[in-house]
């Protein structure tokens, strides 16, 4: 195949311009053009525009949810407010509106995506970020979101290169740490505990590293073990929930019988306790009145006698029922057989 070096030459030319060769036009071409156009009026159009587009480079607006961040020469030399301002023109001072007022969304595990009908649909398409190892030395699936929002605009620009992947490694970093001092249940069951020591972890390594960001909160989606495990998991689950329900109605019986029989030996002491004290009260009052009677006794022994006597007697005749005197003269008893059947007397 023959080179037609002709038109290789005129393409290079093409390309490249004047200049040949294919290298950039330099600083002296370019002018050279400048001073080559025609324009109606020559220096003067060239100086107006050049007013024209200082004049438009020397104002600009923020919006009510941003925060200009002013350059001169590329050093940082103020910030400004919402509204209408002005500035050195370009090539001297430079101005980067930053959005603070917005809340931005960082998602771990899944991604949302929009569907025709305005629905959100969540896709697993980061599981090597939200698969971890809890406490227990279990593995489980903990994807959630952050939201945050800038807070310092100057460290946000200048003191990170990259604020976002920062953000990013930060919070799984925060995240691991959190699973893995908890079990797989708290994980599953506490997601609000662990959300929000995640979040405070997570914003004090950003204020370490000056990202000028302030997180708003971390939200913890349905955390749940990978699918192989799923039906083992279960399993465990239940056994743990049948071996909670044997506890609990171990501990009802317990409450209920051991009070019961508490009660019981409580109320056979107080009796036993009453019984013994009645005993001893008794016995007391019997040895006093004893002594009492043994004094008199031994003061006036016929009296005291008579009088013992008496009261036995007065004690013992209304216990007897139907009572016949008999004179001690009387030798025949047989007429006294049917007295009370005479008289009527039963």
């Amino acid at each position: 195949m023959n080179w037609d070096w002709e038109k290789l030459k005129e393409h290079q030319k093409y390309k490249g311009g004047d200049s040949g060769g294919g290298r950039p036009p330099q600083v002296d071409e370019v002018l050279d053009k400048i001073k080559k156009i025609k324009l109606p009026g020559g220096p003067i159009v060239i100086l107006i525009l050049l007013a024209l587009f200082l004049a438009t480079s020397a104002y600009f607006t923020v919006a009510t949810n941003e925060v200009g961040v002013i350059q001169r020469f590329g050093r940082f030399v103020r910030t400004v407010q919402p509204g209408f301002h002005f500035k050195w023109p370009a090539g001297i001072e430079k101005v980067t509106k930053v959005t603070v007022r917005k809340v931005e969304t960082e998602e771990f595990g899944f991604r949302s995506i929009q569907s025709r009908r305005g629905a959100t649909i969540s896709t697993d398409t980061e599981n090597n970020v939200a698969l971890m190892l809890t406490g227990d030395l279990n593995v489980a699936l903990v994807p959630w979101i952050v939201q945050y929002r800038i807070k310092d605009p100057y460290n946000y620009l200048f003191k990170v290169r990259d604020v976002k992947r920062l953000l990013r490694d930060m919070s799984e970093a925060s995240m691991r740490m959190v699973v893995g001092d908890r079990s797989i249940n708290e994980i599953i069951s506490k997601r609000r505990e662990v959300a929000d020591e995640a979040r405070k972890i997570l914003q004090e390594e950003m204020d370490i590293a000056e990202s000028g960001l302030e997180i708003i909160t971390i939200e913890m989606k349905k955390t749940n073990v990978p699918g192989p495990v799923q039906p083992s998991f279960n399993e465990v689950n239940q056994a743990v929930q049948e071996k909670e329900r044997l506890i609990y109605q171990a501990k009802k019986e317990y409450n209920k019988a051991i009070p019961t029989a508490r009660g019981e030996a409580q109320r056979v002491i107080r009796e036993a306790e009453g019984y013994a004290l009645d005993k001893v009260n008794r016995a007391k009052g019997d040895a006093t009145r004893f002594t009492a009677l043994y004094k008199e006794y031994a003061k006036a022994k016929d009296i005291t006698k008579r009088r013992l006597y008496l009261d036995a007697i007065r004690e013992l005749f209304p216990k007897m029922g139907q009572k016949f005197i008999v004179d001690s003269n009387q030798q025949n008893l047989l007429p006294l057989l049917n007295l009370g059947k005479q008289t009527g007397i039963k």
